[in-house]
Parts: C-alpha cells; sequence; structure tokens
C-alpha cells in the first residue's frame, strides 16, 4: 500500500463506520455529521466563507467613503442613499452583490468537489464497503453542501448586518415599495430572504454533485461546475433566448428583492424555488443513477 493510499485509508476509517451502520435515520445522521465536520474543517472551505464574509465589509466601506460628503445632496446610486440611510440594507445590498458571482462560485467548489475529491484523495473506495453505502453517502453529501449553501449565504447577511450597523444609522427600513417597516419586521424579512437565498442554491448543489460523480478530479469538477454558472448566466443576458432563460437555474435568483415589499410579492420567489426543485430531482437522479452504477477505482 503506497503513502497516499495508507493516508486515505486513515482518513476514511472513522466515516467508514458511519457508512456501515444499519440503513437507518441514526445511521443516515451519523454519515451526515461525519460529511458536515469533513466539509467544514477544511482550509478551502474556511477560507471561502472568510472570502464571502469580506463583500459585506468591503461594501460598507467603500460606500462610507464614497458617500461621506453627499449627506444633504442628490446624486449616487439608489442603492447607496439606501445603505447610508438604513445600515440594515447593507444586507440585502451584500445579498444582490453575492448572489450572482460570489455565493455559486463557492458553492460550486463545495459541491463540484464532493464525489471527485474523495476519488482524487483516495478515501471513495475506502466508504463505499457498505454495500448499501451509495445512496446514503450520496444523500450525505448532498445534505452537508446544502449546509454549506446556509453557512455561505449566513456568512455575508450577518457580516452585513453587523457591519452596516457599525458604519451606519440602523433604524425603520424603507421597502422598495416605499412604505415602512420596524426594525424588528426587517430583521425577519432579513432571515426569509437568507432562507430564498440558500434554497435558490440548491439546484446548484445537485447540477454539481451530478458533474462531481462524472469524473475523478475534483479540480475538473469544481472547474466545470464554476464555469457552468458562468455560462448559464451569460446566456440569461441574450434578449434572443428569452423562450428557454425561464428555465435556467439562475434566471429567478435575484428575486427575492420582491419580498422587500408591502405586501410581498411571491410569484417570482414561488418561481425560482419551484425551479429548484425541478433541478435537484433531475439531477439529483442523474447523480444517483451515475453513482449507483460507477466503477470505483479510487
Amino acid at each position: 500500500m503506497s503513502l497516499v493510499e495508507a493516508a486515505g485509508a486513515a482518513e476514511a476509517a472513522p466515516r467508514v463506520a458511519a457508512v456501515a451502520a444499519r440503513a437507518t435515520v441514526s445511521g443516515f445522521l451519523a454519515l451526515f455529521r461525519s460529511e458536515l465536520h469533513l466539509t467544514f474543517r477544511r482550509v478551502r472551505t474556511m477560507a471561502l466563507l472568510g472570502a464571502l464574509a469580506a463583500v459585506p465589509v468591503l461594501i460598507g466601506v467603500v460606500v462610507k467613503i464614497e458617500t461621506g460628503g453627499m449627506h444633504g445632496r442628490d446624486g449616487g446610486p439608489a442603492f447607496l442613499a439606501q445603505v447610508t440611510q438604513n445600515g440594515v440594507f447593507l444586507t440585502f445590498t451584500s445579498l444582490a452583490v453575492a448572489l450572482p458571482i460570489f455565493l455559486p462560485m463557492t458553492v460550486g467548489v463545495v459541491a463540484g468537489d464532493a464525489v471527485a475529491g474523495e476519488a482524487t484523495s483516495g478515501t471513495l473506495r475506502y466508504l463505499l464497503v457498505a454495500p448499501a453505502g451509495r445512496t446514503r453517502l450520496l444523500a450525505a453529501k448532498f445534505t452537508a453542501a446544502l449546509a454549506f449553501c446556509v453557512a455561505a449565504t449566513l456568512a455575508v447577511a450577518l457580516t452585513g448586518l453587523i457591519t452596516g450597523s457599525i458604519l451606519f444609522p440602523v433604524g425603520k427600513v424603507a421597502l422598495l415599495s416605499g412604505d415602512t417597516i420596524s426594525l424588528g419586521d426587517s430583521l425577519l424579512r432579513m432571515v426569509l430572504i437568507a432562507a430564498v437565498v440558500a434554497v435558490s442554491l440548491s439546484g446548484l448543489v445537485a447540477i454539481g454533485l451530478f458533474i462531481s460523480t462524472l469524473t475523478g478530479s475534483g479540480i475538473a469538477a469544481m472547474a466545470s461546475t464554476v464555469g457552468l454558472v458562468v455560462i448559464v448566466q451569460v446566456l440569461d443576458t441574450f434578449p434572443q433566448l428569452a423562450a428557454i432563460q425561464p428555465w435556467l437555474f439562475t434566471h429567478y435568483w435575484l428575486s427575492f428583492a420582491d419580498l422587500l415589499r408591502q405586501p410581498i410579492y411571491w410569484d417570482g420567489v414561488l418561481h425560482d424555488l419551484g425551479l429548484q426543485a425541478l433541478y435537484v430531482a433531475v439531477f439529483g437522479a442523474a447523480a444517483w443513477a451515475r453513482f449507483g452504477s460507477r466503477d470505483i477505482t479510487a
């Protein structure tokens, strides 16, 4: 046994016990905890979360500097006025900035590496010693990637809230519809928006997991998943492709802005959640079919 194989066996050993557990809820939870620990103990994961947390700080500092002498004057983009008038709005602005690029890039890295990364490190075959382990292992990896989506979204939202509270006044929030709500209600809206944003990334998780089952190279899977996000968002900008754009998994990502209206406009959000469910069903099934029949040699 080579040193790489020995290292892979040693890393996989505590997780093999979870895979070999009886096919019960407790057995799945044990495997999920193992996958969760594997995901969040990596330096790369912490670096990705740190980079996401830096986005609201950067936006807040830039807005503070650029608008420092603008009080009482007209001018500047509309969202700058919203942020300077109420720091809570920095959370919403940061999510709007992070969702098209930064959040999907980090999620694509984690989802794309889920299976292919294990094959690269040589731990995957040790995890599949149990005959019925593949389905539960794939489900645990998908759930762990969803947990990362939640953590990534919270990293942006909470840092935005803290930074906005430090740099700008905090109080009643003026919604996009022109209505004003209390600070408590705005925090509830923030929680709801963060939940919608996290779920909006679930379709990408399923796609990344499927791509990860197609290759034994973690780098190739991550690059392919992130590249696909870029390509799809470019396609979503061409008017000539209007017929297919509502079916692109990125199309309704920014519909969470409708949650900042009074009353809340749910159509776009429900379209987004329904589309993500469709992608999860299709690509989740494809990942299961591929992973279940794959000959694992690494």
